[in-house]
């Protein structure tokens, strides 16, 4: 363990500290208004005896620290250091992805809304965030009854003769025809806008004032279309009012339970709560610099930022990171820790919700738990398995090859290990070689992708063949295998209903399968990885097919060789993308002069007029 002594020179100013082990590795990056302070609570005899920091402190060789000018800065660097170096004590947010959005760009002729993972600083106006695609499509849905904005990008709709059925279902004002004017579509959008920001006190006094303004010009179909749209939003806000205060917030809850800190944000938009989301983070020092470096890490990605963000406790660095907010959001966000009224209450949900959430994770990682238990168990396994990888190929009549690999850690999937492969030697329809091939890539020498406690193939003895046969090519030894083979349809000369067999586990060294009771846990386990991995095959199998087949089209029109046809990718993106542009946007591209860029439209377009 160091000597609290090399702590003596650190300065009383703010900035970032690195703690190094023996070998010189950085175990843990922290920020501090004052450095020498901070750092020397770690020795001090009434220091946190939480066993996360005793294990810390004993493994520290040295610290070094930066200083900066000001604590916003500290934040800035401490958040590039642990990007760079991703220390072992500091948590990194596994699941990376954002929650969807809406979109709306009200710099367009016509403006739409686009379902978005990404929250983007290019001008446009973001709602939500939404849990899942299914939940932003729902939302969308239901706002097109009430604003009828246009689906489509404007050049496709354009490049048809009519209006598209959503006209007709009244839930799109057909803009690409000239059906309304730009003036009249903008006000939809706008008002599309605000009823998403819960503004729709100000919605409704701006429609009741165009449709009053209407009505004395007498455009009565105009007025009439303004009732309308006031009473469909009346009538939206009266099924969802809930008594909550008014505003765009983000709530922290958090819940700690011995080194594992459960933090939830839920999100409310327009006085509505919409969603939440939790992360369990592995944490032993103080709360408050837990949560810091939580929210820190979390606002840093592509995410919505509200205008307020509630917190049950104060951070270390309150001002500095509403700084930081505010400059990215591009408008000024407010972080407070309410103790009374409205607020306060909804800042207590948020810790109930956060508890809850706490209860249910450990709840299900005890279920896990006796469900990989009993696997071991009834697989005869040396070992719990905890990482589990399956494996599946995919083919029609051997072109398009392709191979796929899941993986599940403690009974989930984990995403960030999952693997595609194009098959490479094998030219014809033989599933065994294909397996063959996949598994020899995936096990060679000096590939460093981590050992598997369980290695699953789907299909029965044959296939379980091929895996133990490369194993023991390759000299890899200790890791276990089956082979998962579908359950088949049964039907005897004499019975009058078609039976399905029960699914069936082949084990190495075994000829008859291992039959677990259907429906439980294992084994709807196993097969759950295993459609997974068919899933995830099947997926690539389709995109390598069509992009050939894409592709292949492509290549097909005078002038387009393999180089023009790389740069049109790279600058389109994809095939389909490429085919939803216009003419003039095709011959913008490098190398491609406008009568190739006709060419290739038209070959895209074959019976559409330009």
């Amino acid at each position: 363990m160091i000597d609290i002594t090399r702590t003596d020179h650190f300065p009383a100013a703010p900035g970032v500290y690195l703690m190094r082990g023996d070998d010189g590795r950085i175990l843990y990056v922290g920020k501090a208004r004052d450095l020498k302070k901070r750092v020397r609570s770690y020795f001090s005899s009434s220091r946190d005896t939480r066993r996360h920091i005793r294990f810390l402190m004993d493994r520290v060789a040295d610290i070094d620290f930066i200083v900066t000018d000001t604590e916003k800065e500290a934040l800035i660097l401490e958040n590039t250091l642990i990007k760079e170096h991703r220390p072992r004590y500091n948590f990194n947010l596994r699941d990376d992805k954002t929650y969807f959005s809406l979109r709306m760009d009200m710099k367009e002729e016509f403006p739409r809304l686009t379902i978005v993972r990404k929250v983007a600083r290019d001008g446009a106006r973001f709602f939500g965030p939404y849990s899942s695609a299914a939940a932003a499509r729902e939302v969308l849905k239901q706002l097109r009854r009430i604003f009828p904005l246009r689906h489509y990008p404007l050049e496709t709709c354009r490049r048809r003769k009519r209006p598209c059925l959503f006209h007709q279902l009244r839930q799109c004002s057909a803009p690409c025809h000239g059906l309304i004017s730009q003036e009249e579509y903008l006000l939809l959008a706008e008002g599309a806008a605000l009823f998403l920001e819960g503004k729709n006190r100000d919605l409704v006094k701006i429609y009741r004032q165009r449709m009053a303004e209407a009505a004395d010009s007498e455009q009565f179909e105009v007025a009439a279309r303004f009732r309308d749209l006031i009473s469909a939003v009346e009538v939206t806000v009266e099924k969802q009012k809930m008594v909550v205060a008014e505003g765009d917030f983000d709530l922290l809850g958090y819940h700690r339970a011995g080194d594992r800190l459960e933090a939830l944000i839920l999100f409310m938009r327009g006085g509505k709560v919409i969603g939440s989301r939790s992360y369990t983070l592995s944490w032993g020092f103080d709360d408050s610099e837990g949560l810091a470096s939580f929210l820190h890490e979390y606002y840093g990605r592509d995410v919505h930022i509200p205008s307020e963000l509630l917190l049950p406790i104060p951070l270390p660095e309150t001002d500095s990171f509403a700084e930081l907010l505010s400059e990215k959001r591009g408008r000024r966000v407010i972080i407070a820790c309410p103790r009374r009224g409205v607020k306060s209450e909804l800042v207590s949900l948020a810790m109930k919700n956060a508890a809850e959430t706490a209860r249910e994770k450990e709840e299900s990682r005890a279920g896990t738990e006796k469900t990989l238990r009993e696997m071991q168990e009834r697989l005869n396994l040396p070992h719990l398995p905890r990482r589990i990888e399956c494996y599946d190929i995919s083919n029609i009549q051997g072109r398009h090859a392709v191979g796929s690999r899941v993986v599940f850690i403690d009974g989930r999937a984990e995403n960030s290990l999952y693997r595609r492969y194009r098959i490479r030697s094998v030219d014809q329809a033989d599933d065994f070689a294909m397996m063959r091939e996949v598994l020899s890539r995936r096990f060679a020498p000096g590939r460093d992708d981590g050992a598997p406690d369980l290695i699953v193939v789907d299909g029965g003895i044959g296939q379980l063949n091929v895996l133990i046969g490369v194993l023991r090519e390759l000299n890899i030894e200790g890791v276990p295998a089956v082979g998962l083979a579908k359950s088949r349809v049964e039907k005897g000369m004499t019975k009058e209903e078609i039976e399905r067999s029960a699914e069936r586990i082949f084990l190495p060294g075994r000829r008859n399968p291992v039959v677990l009771r259907q429906n439980s846990a294992p084994l709807l386990l196993l097969c759950r990885i295993r459609d997974e991995a068919h899933r995830f095959a099947i997926t690539y199998h389709k995109k390598v097919r069509d992009h050939e087949t894409l592709t292949s089209r492509l290549a097909a029109v005078p002038g387009v060789g393999e180089k023009r046809l790389k740069e049109l990718l790279r600058h389109f993106g994809s095939l389909r993308k490429l085919e939803g542009v216009s003419m003039e946007e095709i011959s913008a591209v490098k190398g491609i002069s406008g009568k190739l860029a006709r060419g290739v439209w038209e070959f895209l377009h074959p019976a559409t007029p330009r």
